[in-house]
């Protein structure tokens, strides 16, 4: 009994959140038509579901959720290569770019590299139901892409890149906005995904907070009491 009461209070400390998915990002995946029915039209020259974004599935999230990522491959916003791959931190050759047509189909605007992953959060509603956030995320310096963690709202474009620090080893957090039930990703462009080439590989992964190390022993202490405790009743 103490053995086993001792290893739940370990396992306790120790265990995470920790359900994880793998998707297919293409190049030609617009975020403005995140949510959008079929035959929904954006960015000039995209249409769904042709260049719809692709849906998170396989995790369960919910507001507050720690989620992280990790991304490889590589893209590009011109055919077959042609303007030169990137990776998931899009193309540092080119300037940081917005989208073209600005906030549209109720999903607000972004500036970053081009051919960087993005993401947008959801509800459950049609998102050009009710107006884009007033307000929008600028990714246009290495510190605005140097963040530890991110909140961003319910359908404000941000970036995820390959889900790493500057450094390219500290780990970045996003956190999950009040509401949401859906998260979407794609590329970035400025206009017209539908000629857009390559694919990136993207793990979305939930890492929820855990027990401080120093409360294990308070744990611990409290099993070990309730053991004793039971022992002498035995006894007497």
């Amino acid at each position: 009994m103490l053995k086993k009461c001792l290893a739940a209070a370990f396992a306790f400390g120790l265990a995470a959140s920790a359900t994880a998915t793998t998707i297919t990002v293409p190049g030609t995946a617009d975020i403005w038509l995140a949510g959008m029915p079929n035959g929904s039209t954006a960015s000039l020259q995209d249409s769904a579901p042709g260049q719809s974004p692709v849906l998170v599935s396989g995790i369960s999230f919910a507001a507050g959720d720690r989620l992280v990522f990790s991304a490889s491959g590589t893209t590009d916003h011109c055919p077959a290569g042609s303007c030169g791959y990137a990776g998931a931190e899009g193309d540092a050759n080119e300037t940081p770019t917005s989208h073209n047509s600005g906030a549209e189909n109720g999903i607000g605007n972004i500036i970053v590299r081009i051919d960087a992953l993005i993401g947008v959060f959801l509800d459950g509603t049609q998102p050009n139901l009710t107006p884009a956030p007033s307000t929008y995320l600028d990714f246009s310096t290495d510190a605005a892409r140097d963040f530890a963690s991110l909140s961003p709202l319910l359908k404000q474009p941000f970036l995820i890149g390959d889900g790493r620090r500057n450094d390219g080893t500290t780990v970045q957090s996003f956190f999950v906005p009040t509401g949401a039930t859906r998260l979407y990703l794609g590329t970035m462009d400025g206009y017209g995904w539908f000629n857009n080439s390559g694919s990136l590989t993207v793990e979305v992964g939930i890492r929820n907070a855990v027990p401080e190390p120093a409360t294990l022993p308070i744990i611990t202490s409290a099993l070990l009491a309730l053991l004793l405790g039971r022992r002498r009743k035995l006894v007497h």
